[in-house]
Order: C-alpha cells, then structure tokens, then sequence
C-alpha cells in the first residue's frame, strides 16, 4: 500500500525525463535513496534493490544522463509539494526557508571543490575544511497535530566555479534568482526567512519589487533611521527623508519601551519575554522595515527585522522560530539520508591542491567548461535533487499518517 501511494506521487515528476527509460531509473535511484540501510553511494542502491553488479555502471549513467533537466524537475516537484502538502501561510503567502551547508569533500578532481570558512558555536568542527558550499530553499508545511516541517525544495552548489570572469554575482544573487525562479513556477507572493546573513539590499530589493517579503536577524551594530517629520512648509530642494538616528544596541537597554508577553515559540509556553517594535527607515534599502528587539530570559537578546510591516511583533518571533526547521532537515539529510556522501570524479580535471580556492575556468576550452557544466550539474544536483524527493516521501508519510512509520533501518554501528 505503502509504494502504491509512493509511485502514485513521484509519477509527476515524467515530465522532466525526455525518455521513458530515464523515469524508469529515476523510480529506481528514489526507491534506493527510501529503502537503502546504508549510505555507501551508489553501490547501496544495488544492495537495497537486490540488483547484480551491472546495476552500478547503469546507475552512473543516469546521474550523466542529459534525458534528465534539473530545471523541470524542481518545477515539477514544487507543483507535488504544493498538492500533497498543506502550506504555511501567513497573510495568504507562502512561506519559504533559506540557508546554506557545507559538504567536507577530499576529492582532488571533483569539480567544485574550494577551501571553506566554517562558523560554530563550539569546538566540533574545524574551522576551515575543502568542501562544496551550496544554499538551500524549503517549503514550511503544516502537519497534522498543529507542528510544521520544512519539504526541501531546491539546492545549487554557488561557489567553487568561475566560468566567466565578467560574472559579479554573489551568493546572495545566486539565492535571490533561485528564489525568484520557484515563485515563478507557483506563481504566489512568498515569504522569505533566512538567518542574518541574507540580511542584505540585493535580497530585500528584488523581493519588494516582485512583491514578496524577508524575515531574517538583524546584526546587533544595524542603524536605522525615524521618518523625518512633515515640514511646516515646503522649501526648495528634495523633502527629507531621514530623521532622528537609532542604534539598535542603544534602543535595547530602554527598558522602559518593552512590552512583556508570553513566548510564541514552540515549546515556550511557560516563558515570558520583553519585546519592542519600531518602524525604522535602513539606509541600504531606502524602505521602512520593522525592527523587532526581544530580551529572552534565558538566550539573551535578538534583533528581527521584517519588510512586512503588517505582521505583529509575537508574529515575527514565532515566525523566525520556525528557521531551525530547516536545519532539522540538512541533520537528516546527512545522517541519515547520506545525500553529501557522494563522490562524483573527473578524470580529465586537473587535480587541485588542499587549500586552493575557486576553479577559474574562463581560460580553458569550450569542450572542459561543458564537461565540467555536466559532472557538476548532472551528477552532484541530480542525486542532491533526488534526496529532496526521497526525503519528502518520508515526511508526507508522517505528516499524514503519523501513527504509521515509514523509514529504513539504519546500521549505526
């Protein structure tokens, strides 16, 4: 019963394989990635299906495959998750998470690969590693008992590779397009919450102009400006437009303009915390944005900062509550969906040394850009894309029946 309802959801994702027996070996490579009791690549999907050793060559050739576009599958699997889930929504807008990860990889010609600056609250990783650094969207979804989840919808590695030298995005540019390219495939006005180092003009002013929002962490040093008062009468030049200066640290310690209310985090109920909003003019977007400061009794102090100037403060704190969700899911994913275990090789690649950074290929032949494009894309992408899927599968089950598990047994020994 169970793979009858499975196969009936991923049958529409066809479209986006231009031969049949490319489906056929998707169906397999997501049933492997559902079923498998280890995480060892490849060569588990034989072992999980029973297959004989000719299977791995067959399934190496589809990670290769051009039958199968990144681009329509993601579209594809935004419009199912749209369909099986129940979204989130706040003021009739979907809600999307964003964040990034680094994968560790040693590979010395696996493209990609660059020296990567981690950050951690403790000593359990190392501060630097060789790794992909991709970003991630998801979708927040509501479960049956009142919970949320986050469906992983999308994820692109953004830096490791330099095929022009006249590219000057940035990975806030990569994420504000790869946004932009989901709601132009569910054609609805979204939400945006990300942690604060999307805090950025080259994210908030694409969002506004397409009518969207962002709900992220402010940086405590942020100074924002009041609206400059109404002149008594109008003079020559352009009205002014910033008023009185506020320092986001100084407006922490009036104690005086807080409010107490009760937490609307999860699992807080018994918690009391102090808030303030104000409407403030940031200089690097032009725009009002509304600037929550909330003192948490035991996590100390964080500052909000939020486009939509409609929701409520307790609103706004529940809301960036929810961000962590996503990271549930990169915990997962990597333990126990193995979706960064893979090592996908390039023989013609010149080898990299550890500690080198990005691969500057504006120099090389048309022939090693496009053969770089097709490891890189056809073959890490599609197997992170094919663990959104396989991963998902798992989590309607859950959200639908949770009474009734569905999740491989995993040798941890």
């Amino acid at each position: 019963m169970l793979w009858n309802y499975w196969l009936a959801a991923v049958r529409e994702l066809r479209p986006a394989c231009s031969r049949t027996r490319t489906f056929f070996w998707m169906l397999l490579t997501l049933a492997g990635l559902c079923c498998r009791a280890d995480n060892a690549g490849v060569t588990s999907f034989v072992r999980a299906l029973d297959f004989s050793g000719k299977a791995y060559h067959r399934f190496l050739h589809f990670f290769h495959s051009a039958g199968l576009h990144l681009e329509t599958l993601t579209a594809c699997w935004l419009r199912l998750c749209l369909r099986l889930f129940r979204p989130f929504e706040v003021n009739s807008r979907l809600v999307f998470l964003a964040d990034g990860i680094k994968a560790p990889k040693e590979g010395r010609k696996m493209p990609g690969v660059k020296l990567l600056h981690q950050q951690s609250a403790g000593n359990t990783k190392p501060t630097y590693i060789m790794g992909h650094s991709m970003q991630a969207i998801s979708l927040l979804v509501q479960c049956a008992a009142g919970q949320v989840a986050a469906v992983p919808l999308v994820s692109r590695i953004h830096e490791g590779l330099v095929f022009s030298n006249r590219d000057a995005s940035t990975l806030l540019d990569k994420l504000v397009a790869l946004l932009l390219t989901l709601v132009g495939v569910c054609q609805r006005q979204v939400l945006l919450i990300a942690d604060a180092y999307y805090a950025s003009a080259k994210i908030i002013l694409p969002l506004l102009a397409g009518g969207h929002h962002l709900l992220t962490r402010a940086k405590g040093n942020v100074v924002a400006y009041w609206p400059a008062p109404a002149p008594v009468s109008r003079g020559k030049g352009r009205p002014k437009l910033y008023g009185h200066k506020v320092r986001l640290k100084d407006a922490a310690k009036e104690e005086h303009a807080f409010i107490e209310a009760p937490s609307p985090v999860y699992g807080e109920n018994t918690v009391q915390v102090r808030y303030r909003v104000m409407d403030l003019i940031w200089r690097p977007v032009g725009h009002l944005v509304r600037f929550v400061i909330v003192h948490h009794p035991h996590r100390g102090t964080i500052f909000l900062l939020c486009t939509d100037l409609t929701l409520e403060p307790m609103e706004i704190l529940q809301l960036y509550g929810f961000r962590f969700k996503i990271e549930i899911g990169f915990k997962q994913a990597v333990h126990v969906m193995g979706a960064h275990a893979y090592h996908f090789w390039m023989a013609d690649m010149k080898p990299i040394r550890r500690g080198s950074g990005n691969q500057y290929l504006h120099r090389t032949s048309d022939g090693y850009r496009a053969e770089t494009r097709r490891k890189l894309g056809g073959s890490c992408l599609s197997f992170l894309d094919g663990r959104h899927e396989a991963d998902s599968t798992w989590q309607r089950q859950s959200v639908s029946a949770p009474d009734i598990g569905w999740l491989p047994r995993r040798d941890t020994t």
